[in-house]
């Protein structure tokens, strides 16, 4: 579980957009750019390459 302070803070490293926490999927999501940013041992890994982009039928 991330730190709630931690996920106030946390933006977009692309258009510093604010980000969804997705519990069930550990991922930070950017509704803008449609990237899902991992986490990975509690840590978000907020790099572009690492990000997944979202699919067609992924709701955010």
């Amino acid at each position: 579980m991330l730190d709630k302070k931690l996920l106030e803070i946390l933006v977009c490293p692309i258009c510093k957009g604010p980000l969804v926490y997705k519990k069930a999927q550990n991922e930070l999501i950017c509704r803008a750019d449609r990237l899902a940013y991992p986490i990975r041992d509690d840590i978000p890994v907020m790099l572009e390459p690492e990000a997944r982009q979202l699919g067609a039928d992924e709701t955010v």
